[in-house]
C-alpha cells in the first residue's frame, strides 16, 4: 500500500504559477502510473494529468496542456505538477492518485491510492 501527500497549494493571482508536490511513503511510486486530479465545488472529479511508471508518457486533459507539466522523481518517490498561466477557473481541490495500471487512465474510479488534495485558488 502506498500513502500519498499533497503539498504546494495556496492563493495566486491569474497569470501566477504554483508546483504542486506529491510525496509517497509505504511504497515505490516506480511500479505505478500516477496522475493529478482537481474538483472544484459542485463538480465532479477531473483529470488533469498523467504520467508513465518511467516518466516516458505523459498524458494532459485539453483545459491545462500547454500550461501544466507533470514530472517525476522516482528516487525521491515524488511526483509533480507544475502549474503556470493559472486561470480563476483553475479553482480547485488537487489530488495526487496512484495506478497499478500500465496505460494512463483518466477516469478517477481507476485509480488505486489517493491523496487528501491540497487547495489551489486563482484570484482574478
Amino acid at each position: 500500500q502506498v500513502q500519498l501527500v499533497e503539498s504546494g497549494g495556496g492563493l495566486v493571482q491569474a497569470g501566477g504559477s504554483l508546483r504542486l508536490s506529491c510525496a509517497a511513503s509505504g511504497r515505490t511510486i516506480s511500479i505505478y502510473t500516477m496522475g493529478w486530479f482537481r474538483q472544484a465545488p459542485g463538480k465532479e472529479r477531473e483529470f488533469v494529468a498523467g504520467i508513465s511508471r518511467r516518466g516516458i508518457s505523459t498524458y494532459y486533459a485539453d483545459s491545462v496542456k500547454g500550461r501544466f507539466t507533470i514530472s517525476r522523481d522516482n528516487a525521491k518517490n515524488t511526483v509533480f505538477l507544475q502549474m503556470n498561466s493559472l486561470k480563476p477557473e483553475d479553482t480547485a481541490v488537487y489530488y495526487c492518485a496512484a495506478d497499478s495500471v500500465v496505460a494512463i487512465m483518466t477516469i478517477p474510479g481507476e485509480y488505486d491510492y489517493w491523496g487528501q488534495g491540497t487547495q489551489v485558488t486563482v484570484s482574478s
